[in-house]
């Protein structure tokens, strides 16, 4: 009973914090002027991914554990269930693959980046990634791809059959099918991204070798983007290795049941790697403050809601002071030329005064 009551409370912890967490992402950016970006609509596309991930899978997925992993609720909404899964994590690694591509480009051609990722050009490429996503999701599972005798599976059941017979919904299969699933939207596109960090810290490190072997005027108006590119590299650098960490084992046991004759049943080490996958979609909202300044600055105004109304007002405060102390000091001055000992008796009144602006004159 009370391995059950905490398995429940940390299921729905970790689906609570990953919609919030995701939440919060899409509200950083589209809040914050810093982080609206055009390299962000990535960031953004990912935390949609994840979060309907918390929305729409998890849910059910803590369901069925809660339940002996037994699926209640009927053959076809078992494969728009797997179906939704798939398509998210594979949007999920393509998003990531296309951030790798934007980050080279932005590192390697920082001038021509501009023009070669134009706002249309990255709206095309989320389109495609979703549409791309949807179709390797829902064609094979529902044209009967993944099975061995290539017929839609789990047709047969209906809502309530778990109490006559015990069904796990899980996907089914097929030997050639998993292998080319498998390479083609995981092994492939992780090997891709590899590659391309790899080319991005090269690249990376002879800039920065550049930039101190340059004059200190270059270096100054030249240092300040590509350390910015810098930070963004790794920041998304520690979103990959995340991915890694989380899908790895999954996609490993995947494989290794998908050349097996027969699909076997969702036992304890299944659960555990595919939840693990699934913590990814938490992580990735706190490796973004833990890994970016903006990020961080833009949750503490979200979570604060007066960050900003107060930085406005103390700016504005600190304007009319500026002015105000300025005009007393030229009254003071033109007053010292009339009287000497009006000044002295003028800074023995109000000696604040003074000591306010002698640090600006310092300056």
């Amino acid at each position: 009973m009370i391995v059950t009551v905490l398995r429940c409370l940390f299921l729905v912890f970790v689906i609570i914090l990953t919609i919030g967490g995701n939440v919060l992402v899409c509200l950083a950016v589209g809040l914050s002027r810093r982080l609206r970006r055009l390299a962000n609509s990535f960031v953004v596309s990912l935390a949609v991914a994840d979060l309907l991930l918390g929305l729409l899978v998890l849910p059910l997925s803590a369901t069925v554990e809660l339940r002996s992993r037994k699926w209640p609720f009927g053959g076809t909404l078992c494969n728009i269930y797997i179906s939704l899964d798939v398509m998210l994590c594979s949007c999920s690694i393509l998003t990531l693959l296309a951030i790798s591509v934007n980050r080279y480009l932005a590192i390697s051609s920082p001038l021509s980046h501009s023009r070669i990722v134009t706002p249309q050009r990255v709206t095309l490429a989320i389109i495609s990634i979703w549409l791309l996503s949807l179709a390797a999701a829902f064609l094979p599972i529902h044209l009967g791809w993944n099975t061995a005798d290539y017929r839609v599976q789990n047709l047969d059941w209906g809502i309530g059959d778990e109490d006559k017979e015990e069904h796990y919904c899980q996907y089914e299969w097929n030997n050639n099918y998993v292998l080319i699933y498998v390479f083609g939207t995981f092994y492939l596109p992780l090997l891709l991204m590899c590659g391309m960090y790899l080319c991005i810290f090269r690249v990376a490190r002879e800039q920065v070798r550049r930039i101190r072997a340059t004059t200190p005027s270059f270096a100054r108006s030249a240092s300040l983007t590509i350390v910015q590119e810098h930070k963004a590299t790794v920041t998304l650098a520690a979103v990959l290795g995340a991915f890694i960490i989380c899908w790895f084992p999954y996609f490993t046991f995947f494989t290794c049941m998908g050349i097996r004759e027969k699909t076997i049943p969702a036992n304890t080490l299944h659960s555990v790697v595919l939840w693990l996958g699934y913590f990814n979609s938490t992580l990735n909202p706190i490796l973004y403050p833990a890994f970016n300044r903006d990020f961080r600055r833009a949750y503490r105004e979200l979570l604060r809601c007066r960050g900003p109304p107060r930085r406005k007002l103390q700016l504005a405060h600190m304007s009319v002071q500026k002015p105000l102390a300025f005009i007393n000091g030229i009254k003071v001055s033109a007053q010292s030329k009339k009287n000497i000992d009006t000044v002295k008796t003028e800074s023995e009144k109000s000696p604040t005064l003074y000591e306010e602006n002698s640090p600006d004159e310092s300056r």
